[in-house]
């Protein structure tokens, strides 16, 4: 990912006032095994790690400087950890301008894989949106380019095609969010070829389990999830719980892991975005890209133990 020259001359200015050496501080080197895992995009077998990050609600801090560094402390372990993908929309108010500051702070974005979204009726306004996103992230071209919600997509569709013909962009995509329209996403899959699609699964919402992660896997379509923690229902069902002792049989060490390797270990999904404000929580959320995953008969124990709760 190349970074807009324009936007580094600021660099230097926001380090000092950010707090460029606590963020290091703040992002212990604790030894992590072997790589991250990857999973591969099926349009190009390009290796992207399973765990990214996700960015609604948590990085809308609007121009805070000590909010900004502390989502810049963050996204240093996101990085430091082997993570790649980051993901947001222009629906996220504060959220593209605060990741790009951060972008800025760190100077280590070498990895990022970009991953953002069109949220607006009609092809000008789309394309005008698309732009100012790409402003506030200072990115040259973004990875991914998703239609947020599906929201006029046939619209979209044909100017991301374009964009990618003429190499704006690298990947395009299609999103819906809290389990909604899984009938008119598969749709427009079986209609159109999109190298990604996103969508919610997690331990309480299996729904996608039986068609749209098939569909997806039968599409040679890359899946990134969203919700995994429904937005933090699965912490308060298991609040208070200590941790099953077979979970170390899949190399589980906290809840957080054991929402997400159960996410990862589905085939079909490419990555998954959690999102969190904290160092400690984002440490945790990427544990879950390494070490052994969860089989078929682990996953059902899994499914059993939630259900029983």
């Amino acid at each position: 990912m190349n970074r807009d020259p324009a936007s580094l001359k600021r660099r230097r200015f926001l380090q000092g006032i950010m707090g460029l050496a606590a963020a290091s501080r703040l992002s212990p080197g604790i030894a992590l095994p072997q790589a991250i895992r990857t999973r591969p995009i099926p349009v190009s077998d390009e290796q992207v790690p399973v765990i990214g990050m996700g960015t609604w609600q948590t990085f809308d801090v609007d121009d805070d400087p000590e909010l900004v560094a502390a989502r810049a402390r963050v996204l240093k372990t996101f990085f430091d950890r082997g993570g790649s993908m980051v993901d947001s929309s222009p629906m996220y108010n504060s959220s593209e301008q605060v990741i790009g500051k951060c972008l800025e702070i760190l100077d280590n974005d070498a990895g990022l894989f970009s991953a953002t979204k069109v949220w607006t009726p009609g092809r000008w306004l789309g394309i005008k949106q698309m732009q100012r996103s790409q402003r506030l992230w200072g990115v040259s071209r973004f990875d991914l380019m998703q239609i947020h919600n599906m929201l006029d997509w046939e619209t979209h569709l044909e100017t991301l095609k374009a964009w990618k013909a003429d190499g704006k962009i690298r990947y395009i995509g299609i999103t819906t969010s809290h389990g909604r329209r899984h009938k008119a996403l598969a749709e427009a899959l079986e209609r159109e070829h999109f190298d990604f699609v996103q969508f919610t699964y997690n331990l309480l919402d299996r729904e996608a389990e039986q068609r749209l992660l098939p569909l997806a896997a039968e599409r040679g379509t890359a899946v990134v999830i969203n919700r995994p923690f429904r937005h933090g229902d699965l912490f308060y069902k298991v609040q208070g719980k200590p941790l099953p002792t077979w979970a170390g049989e899949f190399d589980c060490a906290n809840w957080a892991q054991f929402f997400l390797k159960f996410i990862v270990s589905h085939p079909a999904v490419t990555v998954v975005i959690p999102a969190t404000t904290r160092v400690d929580h984002m440490q945790e959320n990427m544990g879950s890209g390494y070490g052994r995953l969860p089989g078929p008969a682990m996953r059902q124990r899994m499914v059993r133990y939630m259900e029983a709760l």
